[in-house]
């Protein structure tokens, strides 16, 4: 299949393209950049006359819910939501039931995946056993199965020890070990953010210490083993500070923030709003800004969706008793439009934080559209607003704080190694 994308103002950060060039397309990789190869006959010409053309997405945080958890989520239902948002490489958690602990699951998910034709699927395997922070994983075999890194999701390793070992085990081989960071005595039942809203409504909260104090815990041990860490999505301001410090001295770390936290904040819990139940908790407006000046100067890597698709009925519930989540995948690139637009950034510096940024944390061939490269590409209307309603969501999970919003950036078409995913009018 031969594609011409024609009249598009591309944008590739990692080759410094900011301008209106054409693209070319043979046999799932881009082969030319603004003049045609030779004897070049497209099968497909598509006229991206006013719309933007980038790298698909790269997201850090997906979790699509299989196996074990259909009844929020399939794999079909959130795979077309990711491409039908733009994104065609995510990673997922393995907090899937059975857990991804074993080099069988992690093949099935990923043969799962590829049938589907969709996005491409990158797994973290689980650091310990069934997460249970007691036992290491085979950490070899996993990543020989298909894993990028290693994660406990949102489930702390207590034992400080075991935690140590993991990272010995990590830095012999240079895996990459993912950890949100949360002090679990502190967060101990909490559901939003330890200030002002949440005594004003009497919700139990969750310091900035209590992510503070894992933060300093992970820097140390990550110090002493010499493993690669990467902290997922930070939320306060104190964190951002130690990560900032952390890089500055030179250790291994990178780190993501998810695109929820940079434009909410407790406040937009309002009077209950279970969909505004996240985890990390939305925090104060000093630190969204916090989080916002590390991504400009590249404290903060990453861009992810922390995408979380609930059943209707877990979010029903009152708000400290609701599953905490959000769905996000088809949200992620308007609202780092949104974010780029607040912030009076270039739309080349935002994309960074969700293409060529994330593809470096995972390793991946992904994230930019150089010749030869797989052809992920993402077309879409900067200039297009859409509703963001249940009903115009490919996700099953339709729990989402911004729902009624109007957000502008309108997926187009979505390609996956050269061939059209996703088309939208």
């Amino acid at each position: 299949m031969k594609i011409h994308i024609k009249n598009g103002h591309l944008i590739d950060p990692k080759n410094g393209i900011d301008s209106k060039k054409d693209l070319f397309i043979a046999a799932g990789k881009v082969v030319a950049i603004g003049n045609s190869p030779d004897s070049f006959v497209a099968n497909q010409t598509i006229d991206a006359n006013g719309l933007i053309v980038i790298p698909g997405l790269v997201d850090l945080s997906a979790r699509l819910r299989e196996p074990g958890f259909e009844h929020k989520a399939t794999l079909e239902s959130e795979m077309q939501a990711a491409v039908a948002g733009g994104i065609t490489s995510l990673a997922c958690p393995p907090d899937t039931d059975p857990v991804l602990d074993e080099p069988g699951l992690v093949e099935m998910l990923k043969h799962r995946a590829k049938q589907l034709n969709l996005a491409h699927v990158y797994p973290l395997g689980a650091l310990t056993h069934q997460l249970n922070g007691q036992e290491i994983t085979e950490m070899c075999e996993l990543t020989e199965a298909g894993c990028v890194g290693f994660s406990q999701a949102d489930i702390v390793i207590k034992d400080t020890q075991v935690l140590w070992r993991a990272m010995q085990y990590a830095a012999t081989f240079g895996f990459t070990v993912w950890l949100r960071p949360e002090e679990p005595y502190l967060a101990k039942d909490g559901v939003a953010h330890d200030g002002e809203v949440a005594a004003r409504l009497g919700l139990k909260g969750i310091p900035a210490a209590a992510e503070t104090l894992a933060i300093a815990s992970i820097l140390r041990i990550a110090k002493e083993t010499g493993a690669k860490v990467h902290l997922c999505r930070l939320s306060t301001a104190e964190g951002v500070d130690m990560v900032r410090a952390a890089k500055k001295a030179g250790q291994k770390i990178s780190c993501d923030v998810s695109a929820n936290h940079l434009h909410l904040t407790d406040f937009d819990i309002g009077f209950f709003d279970s969909n505004a139940h996240l985890r990390p908790p939305l925090r104060s407006q000093r630190d969204k800004e916090a989080l916002s000046a590390g991504l400009i100067d590249g404290t903060i890597d990453a861009i992810c969706s922390d995408h979380t698709p609930v059943d209707d009925d877990a979010k029903l519930y009152p708000f400290a008793e609701a599953e905490a989540g959000a769905t996000g995948l088809e949200l992620l690139l308007p609202l780092i439009l949104k974010w780029a637009e607040d912030n009076k950034l270039n739309l080349n510096q935002a994309i960074t934080a969700a293409t060529q940024m994330p593809a470096n944390i995972l390793g991946v061939a992904a994230g930019d559209l150089s010749v030869n490269s797989n052809a992920d590409v993402c077309i879409f209307d900067p200039k297009k607003y859409w509703k963001v309603e249940a009903n115009s969501l490919f996700s099953q999970g339709k729990n989402s704080p911004f729902l009624g919003l109007e957000l502008a950036g309108k997926v187009k078409y979505t390609l996956v190694n050269g061939h059209i995913v996703h088309q939208s009018t």
